[in-house]
């Protein structure tokens, strides 16, 4: 059979290597020597091994006491994060988030899912709209966090990633290879002159434009569905598309980050968890 480890010993365990000294741990869990003792007794009996060698110095753990302790401690540390969330009061109240629309799946999915399982309490209200308009209504308080894309140096945010604009086309149609090449924009004018437009200009691509749409799942779809190509970020490449490079012709559109704002006026628990869950889900999205 296999041995059955108390959590209650490997806690212990944990302590004495860390101390490197039966009485030193035995002092932090407020316990006598002789306790401390006979719980790693207990313990090297269930492992089947010795866990320390005695020495004039303290204790040192053997080679089984190496293999152990690097289980115990995530076991410790798990035990202890749970506990810690489980005593937490949950979280009360309104959030709102503003977000591209792209990130919406593969990243606020992710945030969300993480932050409701503590905070099932709060009202979260989510806004998908073009940086612009995001920063525009976060100046207003009509948001709590705006993330956004940004082509120059933040300005106070916190950048979340890097994440290109780049010409998408479909793997199968091939409309890259048409003249002019036909291109499916985003409705409003400004960053699409400034940027897609601009770096067909400047690689001498005559072009025409195929499609408009006011969303990047409208791109999406114009590329897929083989009546144009588009601009769309790097990590939103949809399946069956690919990015043309320098070799198609073609290159990067623009540079850009993602930015975290925070109103701030905006405080709270709520705001605080949520902002911290939607960095975790950045940090942690899937390459």
């Amino acid at each position: 059979m296999r041995p059955t480890l108390d959590s209650d010993l490997l806690r212990t365990f944990v302590a004495i290597a860390e101390a490197g000294n039966f009485t030193r741990a035995a002092e932090q869990a407020g316990r006598t020597q002789s306790a401390v003792s006979m719980q790693m007794k207990k313990l090297e009996e269930l492992v089947g091994d010795s866990l320390f060698e005695r020495g004039s110095r303290g204790v040192a753990l053997t080679r089984r006491g190496g293999e152990l302790i690097v289980n115990a401690r995530r076991i410790v540390s798990l035990l202890d994060e749970t506990a810690a969330s489980m005593a937490a009061a949950p979280l009360g109240g309104p959030v709102r988030i503003g977000i591209p629309e792209e990130y919406g799946h593969a990243i606020l999915s992710r945030a969300l899912g993480a932050f409701s399982k503590r905070h099932t309490k709060v009202e979260v209200t989510v806004r998908y709209a073009h940086s612009g308009a995001q920063l525009a209504a976060l100046a207003a308080g009509e948001l709590d966090l705006a993330v956004v894309f940004e082509w120059q140096d933040p300005g106070g945010g916190e950048v979340l990633m890097h994440d290109p604009t780049v010409w998408v086309t479909s793997s199968l149609h091939h409309m890259h290879e048409e003249r002019p090449v036909p291109i499916a924009l985003y409705n409003r004018a400004g960053w699409c002159k400034d940027f897609a437009i601009k770096s067909l200009e400047q690689r001498g691509l005559a072009y025409r434009v195929a499609y408009t749409s006011d969303t990047t799942g409208g791109l999406k779809l114009a590329v897929t569905s083989g009546l144009a190509i588009a601009p769309i970020s790097h990590s939103n490449i949809p399946d069956g598309c690919r990015e043309l490079t320098a070799v198609d012709g073609f290159g990067h559109i623009d540079s850009s980050n993602v930015v975290m704002h925070r109103n701030p006026n905006a405080s709270g628990e709520a705001i605080d968890g949520m902002q911290e869950a939607i960095r975790d889900a950045f940090v942690n999205r899937s390459d």
